[in-house]
């Protein structure tokens, strides 16, 4: 295979998946990783995917323009669905303090909430307040600010000064992305500091996020790899993004498939 055709072909594998890593695709093609690399840069320079640690990902995967509630809300729903189900594992028998993350995955969550429990229920997710308001086995506390259109999600000064006075025992949170290099991040500043002061609220964090989200990193990290104590995911997830993050002490769980 000529060096133009492998770089067509590794193009259109990374727009078809959304991304691949460079050893996947160094035994795809049966070539060296530092061979991919020069493929990638090469594609990278020409625009056509963006180059991340350890591969790459379509050019659209790195935005700054995020899609709304509804249109997130469909994409990989089933997939969603499973990690929600899977989440609902993690709420401990006796009760306990809960941060729940604005996101469509986390509000799949606020749906499996458990009933025979009592739950403190902390959210910044206005659909995720809504959903559970009327739940007696929740007290719900509704963090406070100005609300994303886009995420339908408290932001501002007011949410994170609330947020600095809890210890919670667990948090579910969302991400536009996750990598070891850049560990959680989204595009936009006010929803980092927010789901920073989640992480940090927290004395036992977990991240949903379906594998789709897996490799990326968008415009602001909120959160080290480190701070990742659990990652509910889909099993599309990659070998190699599996053992690295593994690697890094979290605990992987593929939601409707084999751990």
């Amino acid at each position: 295979m000529y060096p133009e055709e492998r770089q067509q072909a590794i193009a259109a594998l990374v727009m078809s998946r959304g991304r691949a890593s460079v050893t996947e695709l160094a035994q795809a093609y049966d070539v060296t990783t530092e061979t991919v690399r020069r493929d990638l840069a090469v594609l990278d320079k020409a625009g056509i995917v963006r180059r991340v640690h350890g591969g790459a990902v379509p050019v659209r995967s790195l935005q700054l323009v995020e899609p709304g509630v509804n249109e997130r809300d469909v994409t990989r729903a089933e997939h969603k669905d499973a990690i929600a189900a899977a989440a609902a594992e993690f709420f401990p028998l006796g009760g306990a303090s809960v941060l729940l993350d604005a996101g469509t995955t986390t509000m799949r969550i606020a749906g499996q909430i458990p009933t025979d429990r009592e739950l403190v229920v902390v959210t910044n997710s206005v659909p995720i307040a809504a959903r559970l308001a009327t739940m007696p086995s929740v007290t719900l506390q509704l963090l406070g600010g100005r609300v994303r259109g886009v995420t339908q999600a408290a932001v501002g000064e007011q949410a994170l000064r609330v947020l600095d006075t809890l210890r919670v025992d667990i948090a579910f949170i969302g991400t536009n992305a996750i990598s070891a290099r850049h560990g959680l991040s989204t595009p936009d500043n006010d929803e980092a500091a927010v789901k920073r002061a989640m992480v940090n609220a927290a004395n036992y964090v977990v991240v949903a996020a379906d594998s789709s989200k897996v490799g990326r990193e968008e415009f602001v990290s909120f959160a080290p790899i480190s701070c990742v104590d659990t990652l509910i995911t889909d099993p599309e997830i990659s070998a190699a993004d599996r053992d690295e993050l593994a690697g890094h002490g979290v605990e992987i769980i593929c939601a409707g498939g084999p751990q």
